[in-house]
């Protein structure tokens, strides 16, 4: 690890949080799949009480858990559980005939279903955020209705496309959704501070307390996660945990070569989308260069992971704040422009 570098991303990270009265704190890890470049955090981890922020604090990534679930789902392909083509009757012979027939999970993940994101419209309704729901339940009335277009022919975000593939790996595993995750990727990759959580996220142990504003008092923005769906945003890990889980998805040791051409192939390119997430081409390190492009957001948190899928130089930004989109993706680009600067200054060392 380069001294010049570490001492410039610790000043970078002091900034994002003295020059930005909106945000408490920040973490920050990047790496180059070989050698851990640097790990730091800036801030506080909450307000209500003594508690720095560290490398290791825990955050909700909400819309990141798409790929966390896509890569679960691939597991139960390989093992023969599930055919991301078959029709979703074949799993959900309860699902309504008609959609049932021609939705398939590959459709679901990539959000070229058709689906209409009904759950986001319900969630607009705060009564309606801590409400629990048997899974068939919530698909019923939130993932059931008429397509908005031809499944392929377009793509919408659609948190409702998650509420059926929960249903549907449930259903087919015998397992909860966090149990499948607990046994598939926490428990082998030995993960120390991840798994799926319902309900208030604040409740997790060590996790970030995330904010809405901190002027003139701090504003908590919770925004609760009921279980139904936990696979649209339900995930919390740390920087090192969700480091491992990339680097063990992405360098071969959780999925087949076959699966991880699946999880990282987009389906919609104008939209970069794959399944779960998108993979981009993008400047980076001084030339274009394909990266696995994760973000997540929820109001009170927001955070990203890139990951150079050649060469696997990676960067995790998280923040309990709503920060600007903009300047979190200029961060995180300046990291990771500066892991190839700090590789080239290395390499005669290795």
């Amino acid at each position: 690890m380069s001294t010049n570098f570490t001492a410039a991303a610790d000043a970078i990270l002091d900034g994002v949080v003295t020059s930005n009265p909106r945000v408490p704190g920040v973490v920050a890890m990047v790496t180059d799949r070989h050698r851990n470049i640097y790990e730091g955090a800036a801030g506080k981890r909450r307000l209500d009480q003594p508690a720095d922020m560290t490398a290791d604090s825990v955050f909700a990534i909400f819309s990141t858990t798409k790929a966390i679930t896509g890569t679960a789902i691939l597991q139960l392909v390989e093992d023969g559980k599930l055919d991301l083509d078959a029709p979703i009757s074949r799993y959900l012979p309860d699902y309504r005939a008609d959609t049932g027939a021609r939705l398939t999970l590959r459709r679901l993940m990539s959000h070229s279903s058709g689906v209409p994101n009904q759950i986001l419209a319900a969630r607009k309704d705060p009564a309606t955020r801590g409400i629990e729901l048997d899974q068939m339940e919530a698909v019923r009335r939130y993932a059931s209705g008429d397509l908005a277009f031809a499944p392929g022919t377009a793509w919408d975000y659609s948190h409702s496309n998650w509420l059926i593939a929960k249903a549907i790996v449930e259903r087919v595993s015998g397992r909860s959704y966090a149990a499948l995750v607990d046994r598939l990727l926490v428990k082998p990759l030995g993960l120390k501070d991840s798994g799926v959580y319902r309900g208030d996220s604040g409740a997790v142990k060590g996790m970030a307390q995330g904010y809405a504003g901190l002027d003139p008092e701090p504003v908590r923005k919770p925004n609760p996660v009921p279980d139904f769906m936990a696979m649209a945003g339900g995930y919390y890990t740390s920087a090192p945990d969700l480091m491992t889980l990339m680097n063990a998805v992405l360098d071969g040791k959780l999925l087949s070569p076959a699966s991880r051409r699946a999880l990282t192939t987009t389906l919609m390119p104008d939209q970069h989308y794959a399944l779960g997430g998108r993979v981009r081409v993008e400047p980076i390190g001084g030339r274009e260069r394909a990266a696995a492009w994760e973000d997540g957001s929820n109001g009170g948190f927001r955070m990203l992971a890139r990951r150079v899928l050649a060469d696997g130089h990676t960067v995790i930004v998280f923040t309990n704040a709503s920060f600007d989109y903009q300047k979190l993706g200029d961060l995180g680009t300046a990291l990771l422009d500066a892991s190839y600067a700090d590789g080239a200054r290395q390499s005669p060392e290795h």
